[in-house]
């Protein structure tokens, strides 16, 4: 996956044309999938022009044809990356890469494409970047490896910044793709990786893995590792994400209870669970992701909630109880409204588990995922503001209360745009990466707010429902569709306004409404309960 360049002057040899369509076969707002010699491209037609970029979303490579185009912009229909069809950039996590953009031409009706020959395979362009300069002394330090210090490391560079960028983290990996360490846990670590050594090693990114920090001393701006070195900065992003909070019961000692945090855990995991009894303690995302992972893995799965079903609270109990037949369905067992209370071992092993209701369940291994702890200990002493939950405070601009000390991702509490700059925490992928970009850009005196809509998903026995918004506090849900055939959209409603929204099987809703909040439109209840649904392109 190389840069691919438009081609310059004396370089027209080097392309293939390909007739794609009639000027008057779409009209404004409508695309479509072409082709140009076995390269699929994404013709698009807005305000009476033609243009076509690469047709496979840069995240996972999804057909964008089947996104949602509202303006100059596309919208991936899976996991909501959006790109400019007039450039190929994107605008919208999550995702690295921006998409390859292709020359049109319309003449005598007909509309061409050309490809420059050398970009004929990629299906992903990678922005342009600089390099470190040795004589900059200027250093920006990232704590953390995740998305959000990734993205504002190439943010950085692809805004010429030519000082050095290090990025500190505990994890063994540079960064990598954490969302799929629930979702597929035997992966091969070289797979996960968002970017290769040598493309961190091309523009200057310096990974530390394997190493804490400890503490943070502003005024002289430094910080401490855990072996006692300095690292000095003149900027500074925490983004340092969350911990899987601990059950904090007898037993949680044992062999075999394990929590999910690393790539090496989501590999014990699996490894420990192979022919074994599996009971996993949490029924919210992690936790069913990895119910449903090892359910034709692991020689029995149960499922131990608090709530009447899973994801009570966030998706509501009617989609809580369709999850609940999926994973039945493949012999899963759940034990709802109930909790641990003891896990006991033989020999510094598990063996059972008790729960409150009396019930002993067996076990070989213990999975806890019962929500998170932001990583924000280490700033104790350093004036850095913190909330009630330890998740670091910003503004819009990702700017804590100490100049040049920023902070992004799951982190932090930040003002919510589509809900009034109410403040929030959301541990997304894509808002991670959003933060990252716009501290970056701040940074460098480009003054940028976060304005990013929550986007995210989960996947269920290779279904995947996805959700835009923030649904915090809603007091009904209106459907479409129905949810016990397991097909629906689900919009959630506070004071008469649409907050968010899930889907399963109803593309290209939920990308939809997430760019119609990002444009600031208001959707009403009423638009919700009407039958039409023809706004969401459904």
């Amino acid at each position: 996956m190389s840069q691919c360049q438009e081609p310059g002057h004396g370089e027209e040899l080097e392309e293939v044309t390909g007739l794609v369509c009639q000027e008057g076969d779409l009209k404004d707002g409508q695309m479509k999938e072409v082709s140009v010699e076995d390269q699929k491209v994404l013709l698009v037609r807005t305000r009476g022009q033609y243009s076509a970029v690469g047709s496979k979303c840069s995240h996972y490579n999804a057909p964008l044809v089947k996104g949602a185009l509202v303006g100059d912009k596309v919208r991936c229909p899976f996991h909501g990356a959006c790109f400019n069809v007039r450039t190929g950039d994107i605008e919208e996590y999550p995702g690295l890469d921006c998409l390859p953009h292709y020359k049109v031409k319309v003449e005598d009706g007909n509309v061409y494409v050309s490809i420059n020959k050398k970009c004929l395979k990629l299906t992903k362009r990678v922005k342009e970047m600089c390099s470190p300069v040795p004589d900059i002394k200027h250093t920006v330090l990232l704590i953390g490896g995740g998305p959000a210090s990734l993205v504002c490391a190439e943010t950085l560079r692809q805004n010429c910044y030519q000082g050095r960028i290090i990025i500190v983290t505990k994890d063994t990996l540079p960064p990598f793709d954490k969302p799929k360490l629930s979702k597929a846990m035997n992966v091969d670590s070289s797979s996960i990786l968002l970017r290769s050594s040598d493309f961190l090693q091309q523009y200057g990114i310096e990974v530390w893995t394997q190493k804490e920090v400890v503490s943070v001393n502003p005024p002289k701006k430094t910080v401490k590792m855990s072996d006692g070195t300095l690292q000095h900065y003149d900027q500074l992003l925490i983004s340092t994400g969350c911990r899987a909070r601990p059950l904090n019961c007898p037993g949680e000692e044992l062999m075999g209870v394990k929590l999910l945090q690393s790539y090496e855990d989501a590999k014990e995991i699996h490894s420990f669970s192979l022919g074994q009894k599996a009971v996993i303690i949490g029924a919210s995302f992690i936790g069913m992701e990895v119910a449903s992972y090892l359910s034709d893995k692991a020689s029995s799965v149960a499922v131990v909630g608090t709530g009447g079903y899973p994801y009570e609270r966030s998706l509501g109990p009617q989609i809580g109880r369709m999850t609940t037949q999926m994973l039945e369905e493949h012999n899963v067992k759940f034990y709802m409204n109930d909790r641990v209370t003891e896990i006991r071992g033989e020999n510094g092993k598990v063996k059972e588990v008790v729960l409150k209701s009396g019930i002993t369940l067996e076990a070989n291994v213990v999975i806890v995922g019962i929500g998170v702890i932001p990583n924000s200990d280490f700033l104790a002493g350093s004036e850095v503001e913190v909330d009630s939950r330890k998740a670091v405070i910003v503004d819009k601009f990702m700017r804590t209360n100490i100049p040049d000390v920023f902070s992004a991702g799951d982190v932090t509490s930040f003002p919510l745009t589509i809900r009034e700059d109410q403040r929030v925490n959301v541990g997304h992928w894509q808002m991670s990466q959003a933060q990252g970009r716009v501290a970056a850009l701040n940074m460098l005196k480009k003054p940028t707010k976060i304005d990013s809509v929550p986007f995210f998903w989960t996947v269920l026995l290779g279904k995947s429902i996805r959700y835009t918004g923030y649904g915090e506090g809603y007091t009904e849900i209106i459907f479409k569709g129905k949810v016990e055939e397991r097909k629906f959209l689900a919009f959630y409603i506070k004071d008469e306004v649409v907050v968010a929204a899930a889907s399963l099987m109803f593309d290209p809703a939920v990308a939809h409404l997430a760019e119609l909040m990002a444009t600031g439109q208001r959707i009403t209840k009423a638009q919700a309960q009407a039958d039409d649904l023809s706004w969401l392109q459904v």
